[in-house]
């Protein structure tokens, strides 16, 4: 008849219901020790190994791959133009703040902050500027160039 081609339906085996179930007493669980108990894990332990998480590098919140940004103010560069440090009729950008050891090689970005006031007119190439910075440089008749503008 049909009774090859209906599936019977096998129960889940309920564990911990008496000793009769098969999967009574210990529960499957062994006898004594740290793991027969409740509410116990031994979950990264790897036998006296070094744990994987011990094993690795930690990182924290501190990006891979993070660019490194300058950060220049406005009175910083007057102090360098009065230094004699940068020529003010020359295009200020990062290879020539680099070559000038003003900038240290390590960065590939820098960025134009407001602080302190600028008294003479300069054109400058940068990655990133602040607002009040580039208002300030083109209220003296200077250019400000960002490379990436947003």
């Amino acid at each position: 008849m049909l009774n090859n081609t209906l599936k019977v339906k096998s129960s889940k085996k309920r564990i911990g219901r008496g000793i009769g179930s098969g999967k009574g007493k210990t529960s499957g669980r062994g006898v004594k020790g740290q793991k027969s108990r409740s509410g116990v894990s031994i979950k990264s332990f790897e036998g006296g190994q070094m744990p994987l998480y011990r094993r690795l590098p930690k990182r924290g919140f501190n990006p891979i791959n993070k660019t490194k940004v300058a950060k220049i103010n406005l009175d910083q560069l007057q102090n360098f133009l009065d230094n004699k440090k940068i020529d003010p009729s020359s295009e200020i950008n990062l290879e020539s703040l680099q070559k000038n050891n003003i900038l240290n090689k390590s960065y590939s970005k820098y960025k134009i902050l407001a602080n302190g006031n600028l008294k003479s007119k300069l054109n400058i190439k940068a990655d990133f500027s602040s607002v009040s910075a580039k208002e300030k440089i083109e209220k003296l008749g200077g250019i400000l160039i960002l490379k990436n503008p947003k």
